[in-house]
């Protein structure tokens, strides 16, 4: 047994090595872009309120956290001015802010103690803060939309992306001493419990809520591929931010609900360990988008992605931290072999050019957006992962 213990920590530290290699070089080649996706394996550079703008200046702070290399912490340093600045202006910040300013400004604070950093981390959780309709118990998600014959207006919206939001409630409850974040938080969770996660461990996207009176209205399809399917990365929010929010308050059903959506992703996975866009998805007549080279026709198969085996790896290995040891190796297994699928399958090592770590991401497919790419989120969450089994426990979500 010690054996396979120390053959493990070889092989991750090899693994590990790569990404300090492969993150430094990326420090090169990003410069100020605020990266989103891949085209032709460059990572663009979108808007600085985007919501995923918190995910590279996070990779920077938990490398520096990781090694204590100062030019990590240097380049990652002004990212929560910049976001306060939009903030602060003509900015779309939405239900989103917890992936934008939790690596950015919650992790400065945590790793130097500077104080602004701090005020930013708990002025974006009150903004999140502001967005719960009590009535409903729900976070609302996303700014006003025009209503159409389909969306009915989105005041009454929320996702579950917002799941792993919640860390950033709960730590600005437990940095002020204010008890109202944290609730607010229980009270999402409790909704996602209740209305998101299904029985069978699967997940919805979006729930519509009447923001009146708070009653359930529906579900919607969202980046899934419809309104009762099972779209892969909402699954791995969910899988995540449960465990996450159990982590917070110690209440077992939150783990409850985490342990039965992960029995859900793992057991739909493909026969490489990594999970298609979504686990019910019917391709039908439809040719999608094609960024990166890989076939689209209504024949190829339906594409994976590499974003949510990621984050659902990060989060079994969350999983298996917080269970008996009796149930631990279940989860930190599935955890592995995900991890080891990414490593040797999908992981590019070998091209100097390309900017992102993972391949064949899907960001938005009902859309036709970032399909067989790299995406940021997916590069954070696989570093994060490896961070983890390298010991890491400065958690940021």
């Amino acid at each position: 047994m010690n054996g396979q213990v120390k053959e493990e920590e070889t092989t991750y530290a090899s693994l590990w090595g790569k990404l300090e290699k492969k993150v430094m070089r990326m420090t090169g080649q990003l410069q100020g872009k605020v990266p989103h996706t891949t085209k032709n394996g460059i990572y663009d550079s979108t808007r600085i309120d985007w919501w995923t703008s918190g995910f590279w200046p996070g990779m920077l702070w938990m490398m520096y956290d990781m090694t204590k290399q100062p030019q990590y912490k240097e380049l990652a340093w002004e990212w929560d001015v910049r976001l306060e600045q939009a903030l602060i202006g003509d900015s779309n910040f939405h239900h989103d802010v917890g992936f934008q300013f939790l690596p950015t400004a919650v992790i400065k604070y945590k790793l130097t103690g500077d104080p602004d950093a701090r005020r930013r981390g708990l002025l974006a959780a009150t903004l999140l803060a502001g967005r719960y309709n009590p009535v409903g118990r729900f976070i609302r998600a996303w700014n006003q939309v025009k209503p159409t014959s389909w969306n009915h207006g989105n005041e009454g919206w929320s996702i579950i992306d917002s799941t792993m939001n919640l860390s950033l409630l709960f730590w600005a409850s437990e940095e002020s001493g204010d008890p109202r974040f944290a609730h607010i938080a229980r009270e999402q969770a409790n909704t996602v419990v209740e209305h998101f996660i299904r029985p069978d461990g699967s997940v919805r996207h979006i729930c519509r809520f009447d923001p009146l009176s708070g009653e359930y209205m529906e579900s919607l399809g969202g980046q899934g591929f419809g309104p009762e399917s099972a779209w892969s990365r909402g699954a791995a929010w969910a899988l995540h931010g449960m465990a996450n929010t159990y982590r917070y308050t110690g209440d077992i059903r939150y783990l409850d609900a985490a342990k039965r959506v992960a029995h859900y992703f793992v057991a739909s996975l493909q026969e490489d360990s990594i999970p298609l866009w979504d686990f019910r998805a019917e391709r039908k007549d439809l040719e999608y988008p094609d960024h990166d080279g890989t076939d689209t026709s209504p024949m190829a198969p339906e594409p994976r992605d590499t974003s949510a085996a990621s984050c659902a790896a990060s989060g079994l290995l969350e999983i298996a931290d917080l269970v008996p040891q009796a149930e631990s190796a279940l989860y930190r297994s599935s955890a592995l072999r995900i991890i080891d699928s990414l490593t040797n399958r999908y992981a590019e090592w070998d091209d100097p050019d390309y900017e992102g770590i993972l391949k064949e991401a899907t960001g938005h497919l009902p859309a036709g957006q970032n399909i067989n790419v790299s995406l940021i989120y997916g590069d954070y969450y696989y570093v994060e992962s490896a961070a983890k089994l390298m010991g890491w426990k400065n958690r940021i979500f």
